[in-house]
């Protein structure tokens, strides 16, 4: 007999890990040894528990899961039938073997205790609630009724359901009261602060959204596939912008490097009469050069309106105020009642974007145009400058010979 525990801890060991399937992620080994841990923790300082009383108590701590192999409603009474076939088999007295089979049956989450050591199993079968790490037990028992029961609860439906459990909770022995009662009362305090947090966040989130579809409906603004139009077609525009202005860039560097070298190193050379055939060749090769330059600084030199308007603009929707050059002289609080006018008004306001999305088109045209012709003006100069280089040299040197 006093090996009895061994032997039912051997069994129900290998029992759980071979039969219980694994979508029970809480009601598992790991529960089971918990609970047989809490009521060796409970015993040691409970008085008036004898060796036999305590040994039932962890025999049935062992057994009392051992149900939901078979059974997910009424878990308990197959438990207690594994427990008393076991035990009938060790030749376990049959007063005893009914002794425990009560005990595991206590387990059931609506009993009501009865007697001092179905108090003390009620009690360490639910002391997670009193853990520190009780969210982490918690979140275990809703993902096993997510994947035995298909109880799939929102957040705040899980928080409430905590928070109306340990607050109907109470503790059935004197010991586990002392011990844990005030864990207990923090835990169900996170919950409560949990629970309001989803709360505001929750209602914060709807005043948001119906701020929103109120602003929707009010500008009856179209669907998200015109949106996302404007807003795709007026980016490549100023991505094709910033190419162009790029272009320009460089080839407004490139010419100056060109100048820079001429006059440093080929104007002075023109000083030595030796050197006259180079006059020529070089005007053509700085006025190409210089012609590149004006180009350049032309495709990139902004135009600047006169940046303001009258309320009459605004009215008849004359002004598109998207564009900084039509407002940038004009007073904020004008500004601001400008917009104001503006997004009460559809047409207005998509109006705006048009007439954006156009005008850019323009300017974009007239950058592109004159790069094309700076480009061409570079091509032919350069071309015409090797030549007259070329030719400089060659009747140069027939005037020698």
């Amino acid at each position: 007999m006093e090996n009895i525990l061994t032997e039912v801890e051997k069994y129900v060991v290998h029992y759980l890990n071979e039969k219980l399937d694994p979508k029970f992620v809480y009601h598992n080994l790991a529960h089971t040894q918990r609970v047989v841990e809490k009521i060796n923790e409970l015993t040691e300082e409970e008085s008036g528990i004898t060796d036999d009383e305590k040994r039932q108590l962890l025999i049935a701590a062992w057994f009392h899961d051992t149900g939901f192999t078979e059974t997910i409603d009424g878990h308990e009474e197959e438990s207690a039938k594994i427990a008393k076939d076991f035990l009938k088999q060790h030749n376990v007295a049959d007063a005893e073997i009914d002794g425990i089979a009560e005990i595991i049956r206590a387990t059931e989450m609506t009993y009501e205790p009865k007697t001092k050591l179905e108090g003390i199993i009620r009690d360490a079968d639910s002391a997670h609630i009193s853990s520190k790490n009780y969210e982490d037990y918690a979140s275990l028992l809703r993902k096993e009724w997510e994947l035995t029961l298909n109880k799939n609860l929102t957040k705040d439906e899980w928080l409430m359901s905590n928070i109306e459990f340990l607050t109907n909770h109470t503790f059935n022995s004197d010991i586990a009261a002392s011990k844990w009662e005030k864990r207990k009362g923090k835990n169900l305090a996170n919950l409560l602060q949990s629970y309001n947090k989803i709360k505001i966040d929750t209602n914060k989130l709807k005043h948001k959204k119906a701020e929103l579809q109120f602003k929707k409906e009010k500008l009856d603004l179209p669907d998200r596939g015109v949106e996302t139009m404007f807003r795709v077609a007026l980016r490549n525009h100023i991505t094709l912008s910033d190419i162009a202005d790029t272009k320009a860039n460089i080839l407004l560097s490139v010419n100056a490097i060109i100048i820079s070298v001429a006059l440093s190193n080929l104007l002075p050379k023109l000083d030595n009469p030796s050197n006259d055939y180079l006059i020529y060749p070089t005007l053509i090769f700085m006025f190409f050069t210089v012609i590149c330059i004006v180009l350049s600084v032309l495709a990139t030199r902004p135009n600047v309106t006169k940046g303001q308007f009258t309320k009459e603009d605004v009215a008849n929707k004359k002004v598109n105020l998207l564009f900084f050059g039509n407002f940038h002289q004009m007073k904020l609080n004008e500004f601001e009642w400008a917009m104001e006018e503006m997004m009460k008004d559809k047409d207005y306001l998509y109006g705006s974007l048009t007439k954006d999305l156009y005008f850019l088109g323009l300017v974009l045209n007239r950058k592109y145009n004159l790069l094309r012709v700076t480009y061409n003006v570079f091509v032919i100069g350069i071309v015409i400058s090797v030549l007259a280089f070329g030719i400089s040299f060659w009747l140069s040197e027939s005037v020698i010979n």
